[in-house]
């Protein structure tokens, strides 16, 4: 073996800045201290927000409409801040110090939130479990702190993904075949960290206090960044390759001074480096595709693009520059298309739980009651079930059928995945349904709790579950394969913005149903006591919604060019 095989050749180095040795780092060796340390940051992240809206409701006395919304808004910019971890990962700090940077500003958000809920003086004065008076201040400091955790986590959460798919070498096809199953069970310790919070810290919120419901998962998130930097002498670093909102508005300011510029019919005639890498640091080159041919005019050679013999990178583009900008215009509609998927899958933290509320909440005939939240450890149990099914069954299966290295492409698994979660919606419906039948027969309006047990949601939360394990690690690992090399933190960050819309497009939904069913001194379609509402109708809202999304997801992705990278980095 030739000494240059010892080292990867995708443009990683080691902890020291050297060339990454494959024997010595990456792969499966640095892969486990990553897992873990998502793990336990999502044990952190669901133990204090699966049970937040119920939070919201009871200790800070707000209205249904309005704990829902404020759950989805806090929900919606854990999933907006990527970007800004993105950027700072992808133009100057890189995924590692970008990771160590949020994850102490996690930390703090998350011991201020348990602060909040166990100090006198900052935490809600209660009389009775339903009857809080909290404070402006009181409130304002938990905002605070509920804040700072979602910066914390928004800047860590589009760098680590990518950062356990940086361990394996882009251009060893031995090392590149496990990157799929890497996202498989990255997604799978996603699910052990939100069973045990879905299950245990939701009983401690709702059966012992706040203050340890929240003290819990600071602990588990400071445990989480220990594991972290475990690993770091194995860990292989991308370099960043700077700003790409920069070399992005050069191609498409390059393009438009360029309106009048024919591009050639030879393509090899267009601008790209003479060296065997591009230039931009950490990036390949990238081969050039035919279509959105008009920003090829960012590459076309003419004599003002050079001032003093070197290149104006403002008038004149490499093709692999021009190529970047490409790759995010085909993923927009795609990425567009899992705004709705999210906004089905955030009800799981938000009506799901009030639905749950009006139902029996006893385990058989216990006295043990589950909390409504808790429900969601069915859709963890989902994940858990169909990920090992997926990786170990249906990939090899449809291997054989299709040829493709991964069974399904990508963007046939996640059009599987909105198709399922149509299903999650329809069975949620059908059971409200059946709910308010049964109350309005027996007078049950004013019962806390009617007798129809709360296992009966089981259906529609494992059924987003399948759809999880399809469509969200789908997206995982297609916005990772399909970003440039320099910009993966960003793609990935994009791909998570869509949960952000998506709770934010829920939110908008509620207040806009609110807004028109409560006219004339209705109850509207989501009063607080839910025996007098219709909230099967928003679940019937949601799944028209999600079939019109699957229909033009179809046509967008028989319309998709997937990227092709050229050569090594040394």
């Amino acid at each position: 073996m030739a000494e240059d095989d010892f080292y990867t050749k995708d443009g990683t180095v080691d902890y020291q800045g050297n060339p990454a040795n494959k024997k010595k780092t990456g792969t499966w060796k640095a892969c486990p201290f990553i897992i873990g340390n998502e793990c336990w940051e999502r044990l952190a992240y669901y133990g204090m927000s699966s049970n937040l809206v119920r939070y919201f409701k009871h200790q800070l006395n707000q209205h249904s409409s309005v704990a829902t919304r404020n759950n989805q808004n806090w929900s919606g910019t854990c999933y907006i801040t990527p970007l800004i971890g993105a950027f700072l990962a992808d133009a100057y700090l890189g995924r590692y110090w970008t990771i160590a940077v949020f994850s102490t500003i996690y930390v703090f958000g998350m011991t201020l939130l348990a602060l909040s809920a166990t100090v006198h003086g900052i935490r809600p004065r209660c009389y009775t479990e339903d009857n809080c008076n909290p404070t402006v201040t009181q409130t304002a400091v938990f905002f605070v702190a509920l804040y700072l955790v979602a910066l914390g986590t928004g800047g860590i959460k589009p760098c680590v993904s990518s950062y356990g798919a940086d361990q394996f070498d882009d251009t060893d096809e031995a090392e590149k075949k496990h990157r799929g199953s890497f996202f498989n069970w990255f997604y799978f310790s996603i699910n052990i960290g939100a069973l045990i919070a879905s299950s245990v810290l939701v009983w401690v919120q709702d059966n012992v206090s706040w203050g340890w419901g929240f003290g819990i998962p600071a602990i588990a998130m400071a445990v989480a960044v220990a594991f972290f930097f475990s690993g770091t002498r194995l860990y292989r670093n991308q370099k960043p390759g700077g700003s790409p909102l920069i070399r992005l508005s050069q191609v498409l300011l390059a393009s438009f001074r360029k309106l009048q510029v024919k591009v050639p019919s030879d393509k090899s005639l267009l601008y790209e480096t003479a060296d065997a890498e591009s230039n931009i640091r950490g990036s390949r080159k990238i081969e050039h595709t035919q279509d959105l041919s008009f920003f090829d005019k960012a590459a076309v050679e003419t004599e003002s693009d050079h001032i003093k013999g070197t290149v104006n990178p403002w008038r004149l583009c490499t093709v692999t520059q021009v190529e970047e900008l490409k790759a995010v215009i085909r993923f927009l509609p795609i990425w567009a298309t899992g705004i709705i998927f999210a906004a089905v899958y955030s009800q799981m933290a938000n009506l799901f739980v009030l639905q749950g509320e009006r139902m029996n909440t006893h385990v058989g005939n216990s006295t043990f009651k589950i909390p409504p939240a808790s429900l969601l450890i069915f859709d963890t149990l989902s994940v858990i079930f169909w990920v090992p099914v997926y990786d170990r069954i249906i990939v090899p299966v449809t291997r054989k059928f299709t040829g493709h290295k991964s069974g399904l492409t990508q963007l046939q698994r996640m059009g599987i995945g909105l198709f399922v979660s149509i299903f999650s919606m329809i069975v949620a419906a059908l059971l409200e349904l059946e709910r308010l039948r049964i109350v309005r027969r027996h007078n049950y309006y004013e019962l806390k709790e009617m007798p129809m047990t709360i296992f009966w949601q089981v259906p529609q939360y494992f059924l987003i579950g399948c759809a999880d394990v399809f469509t969200l690690i789908g997206q995982l690992e297609f916005f990772y394969e399909q970003a440039p090399d320099a910009m993966r933190s960003f793609c990935s960050a994009l791909q998570l913005t869509t949960i952000a819309l998506g709770d934010y497009l829920s939110s908008l939904l509620v207040t806009i149903v609110t807004s028109i069913t409560t006219r004339n001194g209705k109850l509207g379609w989501i009063p607080d006591n839910l025996n007098y509402g219709h909230v099967h109708y928003f679940f019937w809202l949601l799944a028209v919604l999600s079939v019109l999304n699957l229909g033009a997801f179809l046509l967008i992705a028989k319309w998709y060019t997937y990227k092709k990278p050229v050569g090594t980095l040394h």
